[in-house]
């Protein structure tokens, strides 16, 4: 494939390059391509990503019965007093919009029976979910960010402007094209971001692209857990690189452990969707009690942090591995959970009739990097988007089914934000014939040589999870987030040194990032001197009256 100009001379058109190719990334591929070339990176195929995996749906007021006011209402009790109110306006009332953006795309949502509009839902089946007390999520059966997720890559696919780069992963930022990457510090002026490096992950090669703007759409960091719901390439690629290039991370400690992971030796990171819970299943102990109903009035549709923190609660206090989730009052699971029943089935499990065993695990990151209502972050030239971003929409605690419209509505307003600011610069550099921008620098190797199989980056990788785990999980205390922060800096400096001695490839990547958003965790979770929504510390069980908004690293 022939790569995009590693030139940074101005176009005719602005260059976008998009890093990541979730809902996030791709719905802005499809804004920024009318009126600009886009390179789209996808470190491993153009549709795996968190998106794909997402069950349960998209919310959006599209009911005679619900409200914007409702929405909001419900998406502001979740996040525990720290949304940032100006993204849940505008994620809630724009919702609708960027619905009928996805259905013209070609997103199948399921439909209601014939003769049900007068339930007031407009031809769509609506899901309930914990958090919501009205039904607001559109979804296609169980299987809605698969939907998604197909519908926009056959889009994607049809552009002509489009440079699609698949199993190609950002290493690092440009910064001005002044500084070799590897010396630069955290803190230091390194005025706007124009390109990244980028690893062709087949080949090894490493080549600088340049862009006009620069989009993170990198998706999120559950394999920073040992139990995730999330795919391998959820690493915190984004909000490493990020860092790295002096843009500001916020709220990292706020890491969402979904309450009901499929729990059997033969599955892996199967998420089940909160959307039963929704449909009236319950969550038992091993004594059949509904124990929920002692936690929240909501019971088991309690928010997701209440509901996780109170399976964690009742796996401790009895010792077994897994709680129960009975869905025997659902009727025509079957036809509403098709992917669930089915994966079940092969494993021996029959639902509705036999009870679901579940545990937690890492699913949704809440912070990220920073960024302004748009989608700018505090680095000239870069942007994020979807979950690598901090838009403030969830506050403490991510409200069900708000991810993939937090992505979709983002992505359309970063791309009206560009369209004026970038088409407006480019007339202003054409106008006043400004001298051409420096060539990109080019990678350097130094002594670095390939990878030798002393390097045990599996194994690594499994100490960092297994510490996050186990130190850093859904319920914390100061001592232990000491050791993991004393333990961390120490396989730090390991990595470090292997990352400069051999030649880097997808995996030492990987680990690199992982590491250093583990830190971010760590270091978010230790300066916030509360209990907040996702964020439980023993040592302080209570919420501050004057809450710290942001922990800011």
């Amino acid at each position: 494939m022939n790569h995009a100009s590693t030139s940074s001379t101005p176009s005719s058109r602005p260059k976008v390059l998009l890093i990541g190719s979730g809902i996030a990334g791709l719905a802005a591929t499809l804004h920024f391509s009318e009126f600009a070339d886009v390179i789209l990176l996808a470190k491993s195929s153009l549709d795996e990503g968190n998106t794909r995996y997402a069950q349960g749906g998209i919310s959006a007021v599209w009911s005679k019965n619900d409200s914007f006011e409702e929405h909001i209402k419900d998406t502001l009790v979740a996040g525990a007093g720290l949304c940032r109110e100006s993204s849940v306006n505008a994620c809630v009332r724009e919702a609708p919009h960027v619905i009928e953006s996805l259905i013209r795309w070609g997103v199948e949502f399921t439909k209601t029976e014939p003769g049900a509009d007068e339930t007031g839902f407009f031809g769509y089946d609506l899901h309930q979910e914990g958090g919501h007390h009205k039904r607001r999520i559109l979804h296609m059966h169980d299987s809605t960010g698969l939907a998604i997720e197909e519908a926009l890559v056959q889009q994607v696919r049809k552009l002509k402007n489009v440079t699609l780069l698949e199993n190609h992963m950002a290493i690092d930022l440009i910064m001005d094209g002044k500084l070799e990457h590897k010396n630069r510090s955290r803190g230091m002026d390194l005025g706007k971001c124009i390109g990244a490096f980028v690893l062709d992950c087949k080949s090894g090669n490493i080549f600088p692209l340049s862009a006009n703007l620069t989009v993170i759409a990198s998706g999120g960091a559950g394999k920073a857990y040992l139990y995730t719901t999330n795919p391998d390439v959820a690493t915190g690629d984004g909000v490493a690189m990020a860092y790295r290039a002096g843009a500001r991370i916020a709220n990292m400690e706020f890491m969402q452990f979904h309450p009901t992971c499929l729990f059997h030796p033969n599955a892996k990171n199967f998420l089940i969707t909160e959307a039963i819970r929704g449909e009236g299943a319950v969550l038992r102990n091993f004594k059949g009690e509904d124990f929920m109903k002692a936690h929240h009035p909501m019971g088991s549709l309690a928010p997701r942090d209440i509901v996780a923190r109170a399976i964690d609660l009742e796996m401790k206090r009895t010792g077994e591995p897994h709680v129960w989730l009975d869905a025997s009052k659902i009727t025509h699971f079957k036809e509403h959970f098709p992917q669930i029943y089915d994966f079940c089935h092969n494993l021996g499990i029959h639902p509705p009739q036999d009870f679901i065993p579940v545990v937690p695990a890492a699913h949704y990151l809440c912070g990220g990097i920073w960024v302004d209502d748009v989608g700018n972050t505090t680095v000239e030239g870069l942007a994020a988007i979807g979950e690598a971003s901090c838009t403030g929409l969830h506050g403490a605690n991510r409200l069900a089914s708000n991810s993939l419209l937090e992505g979709a509505v983002f992505a359309k307003r970063i791309a009206e934000w560009a369209k004026k600011s970038l088409l407006q610069r480019q007339n202003q550099q054409s106008q006043e014939n400004q001298r051409e921008a420096r060539p990109l620098p080019i990678w350097d190797f130094g002594r670095a040589v390939d990878i030798e199989e002393q390097i045990d980056i599996a194994g690594t990788w499994r100490e960092i999870r297994t510490l996050m785990w186990n130190y850093v999980g859904i319920v914390r205390s100061d001592r232990r987030l000491k050791r993991a922060r004393e333990r961390l800096a120490l396989i730090r400096h390991e990595v470090n040194e292997d990352y400069w001695k051999f030649k880097v490839n997808r995996d030492l990547i990987e680990l690199r990032n992982l590491l250093t958003v583990s830190e971010l965790i760590v270091e978010c979770a230790l300066r916030r001197k509360e209990s907040r929504g996702l964020h439980y510390n023993v040592d302080y069980p209570h919420p501050l009256e004057l809450e710290l908004k942001d922990t800011l690293v």
